[in-house]
């Protein structure tokens, strides 16, 4: 029996790079395939971040686009703890939040559902 999904994780579909600056971190989405680019703004959205990041309570999330290089830049205020100085925490900087980002679960492409 063959099992199919209906959806995909991000990082399939693209890579992200990070930095942070006090409690702010910033974490940019970048498709592989630019024909994924249009999928990704549908279903990688405000909301869609703000709910993957609600156990860190961000004070706010922007998406800000990039056409041109296929991608878009997520800044995310409050999620540090502080910041890297100020936080207790032992891994409060922002490059291991674009790993939960990528994890964010997304409809599968129609180019690459089977039978397309």
């Amino acid at each position: 029996m063959t099992t199919t999904t209906d959806t995909i994780r991000l990082y399939q579909l693209a890579h992200a790079r990070t930095g942070d600056k006090g409690d702010r971190s910033n974490i940019s989405v970048i498709a592989y395939d630019e024909r994924d680019f249009p999928h990704l703004l549908q279903h990688v959205t405000e909301d869609a971040v703000r709910e993957l990041f609600r156990h860190r309570q961000p004070s706010s999330v922007r998406r800000y686009v990039v056409p041109t290089l296929h991608a878009m830049n997520f800044v995310l205020d409050g999620v540090l703890d502080g910041g890297v100085n100020d936080a207790l925490n032992l891994d409060a900087h922002g490059k291991a939040l674009s790993f939960l980002l990528l994890q964010l679960q997304v409809p599968m492409p129609p180019r690459l559902r089977p039978g397309s």
